[in-house]
């Protein structure tokens, strides 16, 4: 029988190293709420258009580096690779542009990209957990326009 493991490019994160990733994410949580920020949640996975439509069809990311896949309707899905254009559909999807401006959020999560396996770096982006903010208005769209927790 073959041997279980993580698949290459991932890893476990254990006690220690998950216990002080919850404690960056709780004083992120206080100063960014602090001023003002709210949390936002987007799907892990989203339909690829959302990425080649905001970070363009010829970048690295989206020719190379996306985990895409179809589902059993047919639709192109895509594990986020990055955080800004969900925030971005979700602001335009959820109307967030009526609310008083600028919308500021933040957000923390796994993000997938594929690359040459090399020394710290994974294909789940463990240490993109750090937590990141967003700053939109109707005016500008200003990704991590505030200083953001990394």
């Amino acid at each position: 029988m073959a041997r279980l493991q993580a698949p290459p490019g991932t890893l476990d994160t254990r006690a220690g190293t998950a216990r002080r990733r919850a404690e960056v994410i709780d004083t992120a949580r206080e100063v960014l709420e602090g001023a003002g920020y709210e949390p936002i949640e987007t799907p892990i996975f989203e339909a690829t258009e959302v990425f080649s439509r905001t970070v363009g069809d010829s970048t690295d990311i989206v020719q190379k580096q996306m985990f895409t896949f179809e589902d059993q309707g047919g639709r192109s899905l895509t594990l986020r690779p990055e955080g800004t254009a969900p925030v971005a559909r979700a602001y335009i999807e959820a109307g967030m542009h009526k609310e008083p401006q600028p919308v500021k959020v933040w957000y923390v999560g796994p993000f997938f990209r594929q690359e040459r396996p090399q020394p710290r770096r994974s294909a789940q982006r463990t240490r993109r957990w750090t937590p990141r903010s967003s700053c939109c208005s109707t005016k500008s769209w200003s990704a991590s326009a505030q200083p953001t927790c990394a």
